[in-house]
């Protein structure tokens, strides 16, 4: 339920940082400007991951591009279940 908690979270970091692109939004400017520099820094870290533990991100059954994409805006949120699955399992 954490995992899952935490990826709305992410999702709603990066939504409204789009948003704030296309529409104005009721915040102040600088408030903006952060929330953008944290999406940012989020998406940056996470492609730092793709790179470091690319291992483990194609641990993913499905497609290598999904689970990249999934790394990209989830992080180790996405990754790290399925390596504790295959650790477990060995």
């Amino acid at each position: 339920m954490f995992n899952v908690l935490c990826k709305l979270v992410l999702l709603a970091v990066y939504g409204v940082a789009l948003a704030s692109y296309a529409t104005p939004l009721p915040l102040s400017a600088d408030a903006i400007g952060w929330l953008r520099i944290v999406a940012l820094a989020l998406l940056a870290v996470h492609l730092l991951e793709v790179v470091l533990c690319f291992r483990k991100v194609a641990l993913h059954k499905g497609p290598l591009l999904d689970s990249v994409l999934l790394t990209l805006l989830f992080g180790f949120l996405h990754w790290k279940p399925m390596a504790d699955a295959v650790q477990r399992t060995r």
